[in-house]
């Protein structure tokens, strides 16, 4: 495993619908492994989900009326330069974050 500093784990922490900034990890760090999130949009119109890397936001979905319904896996695979990840999701909208977080 060259190049891997510890132990392949993944873990993962499900976020519910109408969260605002939850925290990924029991404390989150900057350097925590943000490796996919699986969205469930069950209401187009509210089915937003942004991940926060501290304090830069990045928008995954919007909700929007031509959002499809349904799960969608979506491959990150990122890093967090300025701090802990954090997940906000609309009312019409569940995540399953997958990746190393700080415990």
């Amino acid at each position: 495993m060259s190049g891997v500093s510890y132990p392949y784990r993944y873990g993962f922490e499900t976020v519910a619908a109408s969260q605002t900034g939850q925290v990924l990890g029991t404390a989150g760090a900057k350097g925590d492994y943000l490796h996919r999130v699986i969205i469930s949009v069950v209401t187009a119109a509210s089915g937003s989900v942004t991940i926060i890397d501290g304090a830069t936001s990045i928008v995954i979905t919007t909700g929007a009326a031509t959002l499809p319904l349904g799960t969608f896996s979506i491959e990150l695979d990122m890093v967090s330069q300025s701090g802990a990840w954090s997940i906000t999701t609309g009312a019409g909208a569940t995540v399953i974050a997958v990746g190393i977080f700080t415990v």
